[in-house]
């Protein structure tokens, strides 16, 4: 347990975890557009598979080059205002995206809203983590369901909106910003006045950190590379879905535009039902189990995925996807655990993977479409899952000396 934890160890604050999940949900909403308008902007400027995966390497790489910056920058001093300049880039990228006229401008416009994502999400990684007390299954499962709701939410929306009315109705979507702003301005503030409250407690647990035992660093090491190796196999086989599946299922079924951004509606608003599943479950069994179950559960239904109709098609994306999304929240915290006294930079270098892996799977998975067809990488994806079986070599960290020390500190209870 860290200092951020033992801040709110009389009670999880969830009028901040709320608001920071509805945030979430309009950054993530807002974000998910460029995936779903990816239909409308190919045919619009004559795009291949490997210019849709570039726009997906571009948008995650700017997701997730300065996340371990402002990371680090956090862990010094925390700034939760940061979020609302985040929503400032978010906001002018799509306003560039909307009317952009060339390929390049589309890039520059997807990249702008990219830096508005690497300033939100290690800042909103630490507030949570200090909201959610002695709660970081729930807290982190909230804040995740958020995000993969708005991720949901965006391809419906894009289907009734961005397809009808085509690249510049994209300006609509911009609006949320000013929306997020609002609840970001009161979670900065209520969280300030938190931490002002706590400020006392978490002065006399100091000699109490200071002596308490830190991992070695082989086991962070050996941690982080085998964290980052299961990021990589969740990230490559989550892309096909997100970038390539609409086109999976207008090609091999024949559906319309309309009606496969719906389906991936539904695949995504299981991965936010996942998201929140994993945290809750992982504060009951443990992060090493949530992990190990989560990268590999998904083989068998992977496995059948290429050879299913139509209806087993919609059925078995919406496990393996509900089942994968269970993965990052217990990614996340266990790395926190790892290095308890750097968790902006552990949130950046996350979330900063989580996009930047995402990107150079899209980049990659694009060009093999274009080479051996989009029903043959599917059968090729279907195996990634056996990366699980490395979770097997993560170091097993739990350690409740220091849960005992704090124990036995009287609190004072922090109210909403």
């Amino acid at each position: 347990m860290t200092k951020e934890q033992y801040t709110t160890k009389a009670g999880t604050s969830m009028s901040i975890l709320v608001a920071l999940s509805v945030a979430h949900m309009l950054n993530d909403l807002m974000h998910s557009v460029i995936a779903a308008s990816y239909p409308i902007l190919k045919a619009a400027q004559s795009l291949n598979f490997i210019q849709i995966g570039t726009i997906t390497f571009v948008y995650q790489i700017a997701s997730s080059m300065l996340q371990p910056v402002i990371g680090t920058i956090t862990d010094r001093r925390p700034m939760p205002y940061s979020m609302i300049v985040a929503m400032v880039f978010t906001f002018s990228g799509l306003i560039g995206l909307a009317f952009a006229s060339s390929y390049g401008l589309v890039l520059l416009a997807v990249a702008w809203v990219g830096i508005g994502s690497s300033i939100f999400h290690p800042e909103a990684a630490r507030v949570i983590r200090h909201a959610a007390g002695d709660r970081q299954g729930l807290g982190q499962g909230i804040f995740q369901l958020g995000g993969q709701a708005g991720g949901a939410l965006g391809p419906v929306l894009a289907a009734f909106i961005i397809v009808r009315r085509g690249q510049p109705s994209i300006v609509w979507f911009a609006l949320l910003a000013f929306l997020a702003l609002v609840l970001l301005v009161w979670t900065a503030r209520r969280h300030m006045i938190i931490r002002k409250q706590a400020a006392s407690a978490v002065n006399r647990l100091d000699a109490v950190l200071a002596q308490t035992p830190r991992h070695s660093i082989k086991t962070i090491i050996v941690g982080m590379a085998i964290l980052t190796l299961l990021m990589v196999s969740k990230n490559a086989y989550g892309e096909s879905f997100r970038s390539f599946y609409t086109f999976y299922l207008i090609d091999h079924f024949h559906l319309s535009v309309q009606k496969s951004q719906l389906m991936l509606s539904v695949l995504l608003a299981a991965a936010a039902a996942g998201a929140l599943i994993g945290g809750l479950v992982g504060d009951r069994i443990g992060r090493y189990r949530v992990i190990w179950i989560s990268i590999l559960g998904p083989l068998p239904f992977a496995l059948l995925l290429p050879h299913a109709n139509l209806f087993w098609t919609g059925v078995l994306t919406v496990v393996i996807n509900l089942i994968m999304s269970s993965a990052f929240a217990s990614i996340l915290i266990y790395a926190m655990e790892l290095m308890p006294n750097r968790v902006g930079l552990v949130g950046g270098i996350l979330y900063g993977l989580d996009f930047g892996l995402g990107g150079i799977a899209a980049a990659a998975l694009g060009g093999l479409v274009d080479s051996i067809g989009i029903e043959k990488v599917y059968q090729i994806c279907s195996l990634i899952p056996l990366a699980g079986l490395l979770g097997w070599f993560l170091p097993r960290i739990e350690d409740h000396r220091l849960e005992q020390a704090i124990s036995a500190i009287a609190s004072p209870k922090l109210t909403e």
